[in-house]
């Protein structure tokens, strides 16, 4: 029976990859082979879930060539999968795949030049710290993309492995969730009502995964939500997953929770950090059931933290910090607000009406 189900989930991808229209640049493996110097160490950028990341250029154009590795298990069939999902999705807070070379396994996506939120977090390359004003932004914009997935027609979909490492940052720190390899097709009925899907195999990040989903192998759209709940922690303090709400609830208590912010920010807004950190909380709760709304609950409460650290940002630093297309459509109430950067930020209010599902 479980083979039988997953032999029929696979036929449904390759059925809609066979009957969907192309909408992506079909690159030749000598194209890749040479644009990555046929496929050097020195091109290497990092190792996705399933294959290794090259930088290089194809059509003058900065990309990440992610190639699936032969002995991934499983891997071909998550590649098909993010083929088909990633060349029907187009959204700001989404990462763009440009191009791919189906035959040989290779996808070809947008260069993210700020690599991921985790490596802004953690400093790596000694970059430095984001303050608090892109943090809240950023978190906005992730629950923003997380939405836009659930939401996606016909079928809602799940990430199931949403961490940091997963958010990758354009040149100008705009957030956009990558790897969306291992989603699911959760039937409507499911994501709306019951929100469970029984899956054949747990797949996710420890200290990232939904316990529920763990434990019993149900999914449901409030899986990632445990997710977000966990990295808006780590947008708060910079530190390591592990435990993290237990500490958090236990600072709460204890009336130190100035203690648990990131020193690297010296202008923390404490009220709205402890706003975020009991929303975080609440998202991270280990009962699916006790964990709040996205669309109703949650994204509402970014965006007057959003509107707080724009409001608190300058004209050139709200520039730098890329008030995103998405958001403006989302809270359209404050695109006077923005009338004065306009002129700025048209190439991507253009991208932004363009950026469907169909």
């Amino acid at each position: 029976m479980k083979a039988l189900k997953e032999a029929e989930e696979k036929n449904k991808i390759l059925n809609k990859l066979s009957n969907s229209d192309v909408r992506y640049r079909k690159y030749t493996i000598e194209e890749i082979e040479s644009a990555t110097d046929y496929f050097a160490q020195t091109r290497k950028i990092g190792e996705g879930g399933y294959g290794p990341v090259y930088k290089c250029y194809l059509d003058h154009t900065p990309v990440a060539v992610k190639v699936l590795r032969p002995d991934a298990t499983h891997g071909r069939q998550q590649f098909q999968q993010e083929i088909e999902v990633l060349s029907c999705i187009r959204h700001p807070n989404m990462v763009l795949l440009l191009g791919a070379c189906p035959e040989y396994g290779c996808l070809v996506y947008e260069f993210m030049s700020n690599g991921s939120l985790d490596d802004r977090l953690f400093h790596r390359g000694k970059t430095p710290p984001l303050s608090w004003q892109q943090r809240f932004r950023i978190a906005s914009e992730i629950a923003t993309g997380l939405l836009f997935l659930h939401q996606s027609k016909p079928e809602p979909l799940v990430h199931r492995d949403l961490k940091p490492g997963n958010i990758l940052l354009d040149r100008n720190f705009v957030s956009k969730i990558s790897d969306v390899g291992l989603a699911r097709l959760v039937p409507p009925s499911v994501a709306d009502t019951v929100t469970q899907y029984r899956m054949t195999s747990t797949a996710g990040t420890f200290c990232y995964i939904d316990p529920e989903y763990q434990q019993t192998g149900m999914l449901g759209v409030k899986s990632d939500v445990y997710s977000l709940g966990i990295i808006f922690l780590q947008i708060l303090t910079a530190r390591s997953p592990m435990g993290l709400t237990h500490y958090f609830e236990r600072a709460i208590e204890k009336g130190t929770f100035n203690e648990m912010l990131d020193p690297a920010i010296h202008d923390w807004p404490f009220d709205e950090a402890m706003r975020l950190a009991n929303l975080s909380l609440q998202c991270s709760e280990l009962r699916r059931k006790d964990r709040p709304d996205l669309g109703k609950v949650v994204l509402p409460e970014l965006e007057r933290l959003r509107a707080l650290a724009e409001e608190n940002s300058c004209p050139s630093l709200m520039y730098n910090l890329n008030i995103s297309p998405n958001h403006s459509q989302v809270s359209l109430s404050r695109v006077s607000q923005l009338a004065y950067i306009t002129s700025l930020t048209s190439i991507h209010y253009q991208i932004s009406l363009t950026c469907t599902i169909s």
